[in-house]
């Protein structure tokens, strides 16, 4: 795992938690971690975080409509 260190201006109420927390929801959102990997950078359950996703504003279905339409037609054929 790579490491990085974060200056933040001391006016900025947020705790490492918290400051992983975003991080993870963030890199989950732009689909650069996968659930499990942003859930334990958070330092969750992966139960845990998605339920904690929705207080960032991240919706835990990471796909594009383009692509839940796909999996729509994808369940539709398979069902036949």
């Amino acid at each position: 795992m790579k490491t990085i260190t974060i200056d933040l201006p001391s006016t900025i109420d947020l705790d490492d938690k918290e400051a992983r927390m975003v991080l993870a929801s963030k890199l989950y959102e732009m689909g650069k971690l996968t659930l499990g990997q942003a859930a334990e950078l958070a330092g969750y359950s992966k139960e845990a975080f998605m339920v904690l996703l929705g207080d960032y504003g991240v919706s835990i279905f990471n796909y594009s409509p383009e692509e839940l339409d796909e999996d729509i037609k994808n369940v539709e054929d398979n069902s036949l």
